[in-house]
């Protein structure tokens, strides 16, 4: 088994649909930052993983054969929100098995405008068993898209339990627009405050507007290779994939009347889990986190599935400022899905690509001062849940 690392990585900046970039363009802006930040040429990528969502079969070869026809195996990735942590974890484990010395992670998505729907309507639809638990046990909330409804029912189950405040919730977009004010590839940089949150258009309670991540359009990459490598090439400040968990959902996503187990929190907590006993090292030792926050109601339980806080303490946990600069941990500094944007296949190496910055000293006005681990998590209901934990050497 080799080590694993990040020594390079791209990313575009995030658009409105209206912006009806092609996803052609947008990989490849992001596989050529990739490459030049490795210092590596397309030629020496060894197995490529290609991660999209609303794409036509084959769209990582349209993607790549513009750098090259090299004949290296393209595998084409898809589960969800969390398809590029897919692609990253596929990625990794070539290299750690010795399958390859150089792989490249790419993820990108031309979105259309709106909720997200269903694509095929004519066979079964994969999601369909979520919502129908929910509306067993949660009448539906007539207007609001079903995945908000899944994500504000975990955060009524959060509220009912603990006594969780609306203002606690908005409070995570307050904070996600302060981190992505230096942010400038992040699509939604203004200011907000509580009462702006909470006075925007209701979704389905507690969740209003501003608490749901847009459909945004983007791409992002990364180049992972062994330690030998990155030695012969020069690469002054890799990044090692310490520990990584890719889980799908056990059979307590739906038992009981629990919209929180729906939407992963299982999954969440088993493999966080993994990784803290897989790398050694505890949520106490992590300095700056990117997680799923889709809806602010998905950050808060993460917060506790992830161990950063005990189960029932999330409110304090962010009434003390732990989940920002000055805190414990300095949770989504490039402002998350929420004001970042959320371009399906991008998400999860957008995250990655954060992180490397971050743990590198590059993250500019957003730096975590004296970063060192990282922690990444990244969700896609469906159901699948990838943790990568980071670290500098």
């Amino acid at each position: 088994m080799s080590n694993a690392y990040v020594i390079g990585v791209g990313m575009t900046k995030f658009t409105s649909p209206k912006a009806n970039r092609q996803y052609t363009e947008m990989a490849g802006e992001a596989l050529t930052d990739a490459l030049k930040d490795a210092g590596v040429e397309y030629a020496e990528i060894q197995h490529a993983y290609v991660g999209w969502v609303y794409a036509d079969s084959c769209a990582g070869q349209k993607a790549l054969y513009d750098f090259g026809m090299t004949g290296i195996p393209i595998f084409n990735v898809n589960n969800n929100c969390s398809t590029g942590s897919n692609a990253l974890f596929l990625a990794r484990q070539a290299v750690e098995c010795g399958t390859v010395e150089c792989a490249l992670a790419l993820g990108f998505e031309q979105m259309t405008p709106g909720a997200l729907g269903v694509t095929f309507s004519d066979r079964p639809i994969p999601m369909f068993t979520f919502f129908e638990k929910l509306w067993q046990f949660t009448p539906p909330v007539a207007g609001a898209a079903p995945a908000a409804q899944l994500f504000a029912g975990a955060g009524l189950e959060h509220q009912q339990k603990y006594g969780t405040p609306n203002e606690t919730f908005a409070k995570i977009s307050v904070k996600a627009r302060k981190h992505a004010e230096h942010n400038e590839r992040a699509i939604f940089r203004d200011q907000l405050t509580v009462e702006e949150v909470l006075a925007s258009p209701p979704q389905a309670p507690p969740l209003t507007r501003l608490q749901c991540c847009p459909p945004t359009c983007g791409a992002a990459a990364a180049v992972v290779c062994t330690e030998e490598f990155a030695e012969r090439h020069d690469c002054g400040k890799p990044i090692r994939i310490l520990a990584q968990s890719l889980l799908s959902d056990f059979t307590s996503s739906f038992e009981g009347e629990s919209p929180m187990r729906i939407v992963g929190y299982d999954m969440t907590a088993a493999a966080a889990k993994e990784v803290y006993e897989a790398s050694g090292i505890g949520p106490e030792d992590v300095d700056v986190v990117e997680l799923h926050d889709c809806f602010t109601a998905n950050e808060l339980i993460t917060y506790e599935g992830l161990g950063l806080t005990p189960e029932g303490t999330a409110e304090k946990f962010i009434e003390d400022g732990d989940n920002t600069y000055g805190g414990k941990y300095v949770t989504n500094p490039s402002g998350g899905l929420l004001s970042k944007g959320h371009p399906l296949g991008a998400t999860g190496l957008a995250q990655c690509s954060e992180l490397v910055w971050q743990l590198r000293g590059d993250a500019g006005v957003r730096q975590v001062d004296g970063a060192r681990i990282g922690l990444q998590h990244n969700i896609g209901l469906g159901g699948c849940v990838v943790v990568t934990m980071y670290g500098k050497d």
